[in-house]
């Protein structure tokens, strides 16, 4: 199986995307957007995560049996998350003797 081969100009590229969703992040970081404070920064935090995931980590190029198993994986962690949230959201329904 042969490699696909990124020039250095993408990885650059890529790492210049990083560093401005980092400065995107503090500066954000400064505005007062209430409840959307952490939806944004889950976000911004997404975007970063997805580069390092397709380009860093050659899952742009990988067979489709890697996509199903990252697929996979992401699936598990929203059920993991979901559940998690479903119980901290529902903490305030509890009555305290």
């Amino acid at each position: 199986m042969a490699e696909h081969i990124i020039p250095p100009r993408v990885y650059l590229t890529i790492y210049l995307c990083l560093i401005a969703f980092t400065v995107l992040t503090v500066g954000v970081s400064f505005l007062n957007l209430g409840a959307y404070h952490t939806i944004v920064g889950v976000i911004i935090a997404s975007c970063k995560a997805a580069l390092v995931f397709l380009f860093f980590m050659h899952l742009l190029y990988s067979t489709r049996l890697t996509w199903v198993i990252v697929l996979g994986a992401l699936f598990w962690l929203g059920i993991i998350l979901v559940l998690t949230m479903s119980d901290y959201w529902t903490r305030h329904l509890l009555t305290t003797p």
